[in-house]
């Protein structure tokens, strides 16, 4: 696995879920687009950060940014593949009053004026897992409300995350987190909607969460050396890194039966079906933005 150092797993749905579902339209006061760099040797680290009125996001591919702006997972885009491999680093000032709940629609904007995007939602039905409560029951403790973690949207945004061939590792913010490295799922502080958004970058298919859980959980999973190869080239693909035929030849007969076990250990469990999801389809995009 020599390019899964090239492997960007950022934990966006989350980033998504912590933003209010009704605010007013607004815009930047100013913003600065520009491709990323190319990949760090060593690793990636990317992510979404704001700071006061200052919003820096680096390394995000336009479909990640799709995804925040219109509050959709990456599997709800339809368009283009580039919109999925070339990335982009956004600086951009808050304008006063601004808030963190304001970020998608001010996103939205700017994506509508830089790279004259135009989309249309549709609704579609997609094979996914849904993650369930197992019929033994919930196997683990919610964890104890911390007043050091405020969850709420005015909080300052921090979310990136960073990957290479040895794992990966993702920081969400408030104290939630999750590493995926040696063979192992680590957790800290994840809700059941944050599970399925991550858990799905490492899989064939979404993940809907129909738990009804509301707590936040730290736990671990364990899984086989050969399921923990096949999701990190997994990851790969679903990040929109090239991989090699020698590499993809991992994936053509996963079972990641180790994965599912160690769900059932916590009680919880995936279960195959289709749903109708909403898509957001792409009519339309520059490749290069406007200048700034």
């Amino acid at each position: 696995m020599n390019r899964t150092n090239r492997i960007v797993l950022i934990a966006l749905s989350a980033a998504v879920a912590i933003f209010a579902q009704n605010t007013p339209r607004a815009e930047f006061e100013v913003a600065s687009i520009r491709p990323s760099q190319s990949t760090p040797p060593q690793g990636v680290t990317a992510g979404v950060r704001m700071d006061g009125p200052l919003l820096r996001c680096a390394f995000l591919t336009l479909k990640d940014y799709i995804g925040i702006a219109y509050r959709v997972k990456l599997y709800q885009i339809s368009g283009p593949d580039w919109v999925g491999t070339e990335r982009f680093d956004i600086t951009a000032t808050m304008p006063s009053g601004g808030t963190a709940s304001q970020l998608p629609e001010m996103l939205r904007s700017l994506l509508e004026e830089r790279f004259q995007l135009k989309v249309h939602r549709a609704k579609n039905d997609f094979p996914v897992y849904a993650l369930e409560v197992a019929k033994g029951g919930l196997k683990m403790q919610a964890t104890a409300d911390d007043p050091a973690f405020k969850p709420d949207t005015e909080t300052p945004i921090n979310v990136t995350g960073s990957g290479s061939g040895q794992g990966i590792s993702i920081s969400l913010g408030n104290g939630s987190s999750y590493t995926f490295a040696n063979n192992q799922f680590l957790a800290k502080r994840l809700t059941m909607p944050v599970l399925s958004g991550s858990l799905e970058r490492f899989l064939d298919r979404p993940i809907v969460d129909m738990t009804e859980l509301t707590g936040s959980y730290d736990f671990s999973v364990n899984v086989t050396p050969e399921d923990y190869r096949a999701m990190l080239i997994r990851s790969g693909v679903n990040a929109g890194v090239a991989l090699p035929p020698e590499v993809l030849k991992f994936l053509d007969t996963p079972s990641l039966g180790s994965l599912f076990d160690g769900l059932q250990k916590l009680g919880l469990r995936l279960d195959s079906r289709k749903l109708p999801l909403d898509t957001l389809i792409i009519d339309d995009t520059r490749k290069t933005p406007t200048e700034n």
